[in-house]
């Protein structure tokens, strides 16, 4: 083939397609071959692009919030990323609209405000103080760098102010609160009878031809489960703890100590003034010059910060930001308070976000504790960071001798690991370690459970690993008729106490349409009755299933009763006969009664506005995806 590809390219076709290439090499770059032209984005929202880094982020953000939310008991299908990469591109779709949208209503945070939120945020504090390393490692767990956690926050803040503001922008006239509150408010007078179950138990029997005829027609129903038995081995890192060196965490505490958690942190307010869009620059530096004569005349910071600082957030505080280690603040901040003396104001300091006159209220020396604080935190690092060492090389050798072993004694025995073994486990197993569907599904593989071999090594969480293989297959077998015969009499009789409970109530239901008294009819079954006037759906004193079906029947006409029966759950029917249906009055309620409406209706309004605004967003929008 290599001869005859030789031999082709001796013509002057073959001479021209090679010089138009090496052309193209030369004055374009091999890319221009091997990757084109294209974007390397998935997507595009009117001409912004989304990159793959993007919807990676979102869908590495679900498999953590979907393994928070069922630990080892996640079924792995949950966590496809194909899957979860179309919903997270969905998402990110819909969110670029209406940032975007957000951003053409000019709607906007400070990075002030922006600060406040992050220092205010738990996960980033330490007895109720701001941690900078804090919230540096806990961005780095989630895949975030502190500038593109800042940059989400932001979009955030937008959003929310855009989602906020449109419900806002709804109201309720008076006609529809009328209208809900005669549905919401409605009242029916209601009287009915209850045919308990337990009323007609006693009296259903079972013969032994019954059961004999109901375990002929529901045999598929008498099989045992199938079940397995299992060898397994199990990997915890817990098991491989072993004490600390005790040079390692001197050296450990020597290089805590001299850690960012540490540093010096710094208490700072501001006074921000930001030049306006129709404000000259003759009129804004005459602000600033007003602010700073001031200050330089004794006035209090505090008070002048609550009527001079365009920084709406942090005015109301005294221009309080919190604190600070160095990073929290633009770097031109954080030159001025590093040089400020405790209670000394900076000359004017300038940032993109204006211009900023900074005081530092507190300052906080970094101290560290001494070895015999840090110790049980440094030791537990190390042994845990030692444990997982040990846990992952030990996962991997017996991946290799897992493999191919006719047995799981063999690897236990080299690595020094213990074979345990399993009760009996089911397909549709509810508890122990064999309800994680990652086990089940490899214990009931043809792999495993037809040809016999060993599983892989399963990692159920990062520090908990399986492997396992099946002992004994006990396959489904149909039960003996003495084995589920108690089982078969219970079935019967709730079954044949249920249709009994039924036709009683739908004699009682014909009497009561024959003219009879629910009083009458009650008094003639036996059974008590009750009344309730003026009935509200929602009230709670009527049984949910009664509330539901009396207030699905229409309403009678002048005179007339209506009359029907329902089930519950537990097997009593409730008869029941309407006499009367007033509509609800949005006047006659109470003001938190009519409060509650016009918020159920606003909402209900809001909730439409949203999805329709974003529904319009999406249908203008210019939506391109790769």
């Amino acid at each position: 083939m290599l001869q005859d590809i030789r031999q082709n390219v001796q013509g002057t076709a073959a001479k021209v397609v090679v010089w138009v290439i090496v052309v193209s090499f030369a004055l374009f770059g091999i890319e221009s071959i091997l990757l084109g032209g294209g974007s390397s984005g998935v997507a595009e929202v009117n001409g912004e692009e989304i990159s793959p880094a993007e919807v990676q982020q979102v869908v590495n953000t679900q498999q953590r919030q979907l393994i928070s939310m069922f630990g080892e008991n996640i079924d792995p299908a949950m966590l496809d990323e194909q899957r979860l990469s179309s919903q997270a591109l969905q998402s990110i779709i819909g969110r670029r609209l209406l940032t975007q949208s957000a951003n053409d209503m000019k709607l906007a945070v400070s990075d002030a405000e922006l600060g406040r939120l992050i220092s205010g945020m738990e996960q980033f504090q330490i007895n109720g103080q701001f941690s900078p390393e804090l919230y540096k490692s806990t961005l780095a767990q989630a895949g975030y760098t502190p500038a593109s956690f800042k940059q989400a926050l932001q979009q955030d803040v937008v959003v929310n102010q855009l989602r906020s503001g449109l419900p806002g922008s709804e109201f309720s006239t008076p006609a529809e609160r009328e209208l809900a509150a005669r549905i919401v408010a409605e009242q029916r007078d209601i009287r009915y009878l209850t045919v308990p179950l337990a009323a007609v138990e006693a009296g259903v029997s079972v013969s032994e031809d019954d059961i004999a005829a109901y375990y002929q027609a529901n045999e598929a129903d008498f099989y045992s489960a199938e079940s397995v038995t299992l060898n397994y081995i199990e990997l915890q890192a817990a098991d491989f703890t072993a004490p600390a060196d005790e040079e390692e965490l001197m050296a450990m505490y020597e290089q805590e100590k001299g850690g960012y958690q540490y540093q010096t942190e710094n208490r700072v307010s501001h006074i921000l003034l930001t030049q306006g869009d129709d404000e000259s620059d003759a009129d804004y530096a005459a602000r600033i010059s007003e602010v700073q004569t001031a200050l330089n005349d004794g006035a209090d910071f505090a008070t002048l910060a609550e009527s001079a600082s365009d920084d709406i957030g942090s005015a109301s505080a005294g221009g309080d930001l919190g604190y600070s280690a160095g990073d929290a603040f633009p770097e031109a901040m954080e030159e001025a308070i590093a040089a400020l003396d405790l209670n000394t104001v900076s000359d004017p300091v300038t940032t993109d976000a204006g211009t900023h006159f900074i005081v530092v209220t507190e300052r906080r020396e970094g101290e560290a504790p001494s070895f015999a604080e840090m110790r049980p935190e440094l030791e537990q690092r190390v042994q845990e960071r030692e444990a997982q060492a040990a846990l992952l090389s030990t996962v991997e050798a017996l991946r290799d001798l897992a493999f191919n072993a006719q047995s799981l004694a063999g690897p236990a025995t080299e690595l020094d690991l213990t074979v345990e073994t399993s009760e009996p486990v089911s397909r549709n197993q509810a508890d122990g370690l064999f309800a994680n569907p990652s086990l089940l599904a490899a214990a009931f593989s043809e792999d495993v459970l037809e040809v016999g071999h060993n599983s892989e090594v399963i990692e159920l969480a990062p520090d908990h690993f399986v492997v396992l293989r099946v002992e004994k297959h006990q396959a489904p077998e149909l039960q003996a008729l003495a084995a589920v015969r108690d089982d078969i009499v219970l079935a019967l009789r709730d079954q044949r106490a249920r249709e009994a409970v039924a036709s009683t109530a739908a004699q009682a239901v014909a009497r009561l349409r024959g003219g009879e008294r629910v009083e009458a009819v009650a008094e003639g079954l036996g059974f008590e009755w009750q009344v309730e006037i003026g009935a509200q759906r929602d009230s709670g004193m009527l049984n949910p299933a009664l509330a539901d079906a009396a207030f699905a029947l229409r309403a009678p006409a002048d005179g007339e009763q209506l009359a029907d029966y329902t089930m519950t759950p537990a097997g009593d029917a409730l008869v029941y006969q309407v006499s009367r249906v007033a509509p609800g009055k949005l006047a006659s309620l109470p003001a938190g009664r009519q409060a509650q409406i016009s918020q159920l209706v606003g909402g209900e309004h809001g909730a439409l506005v949203q999805e329709e605004y974003r529904q319009g967003l999406r249908e203008q929008a210019d939506i391109t995806i790769y």
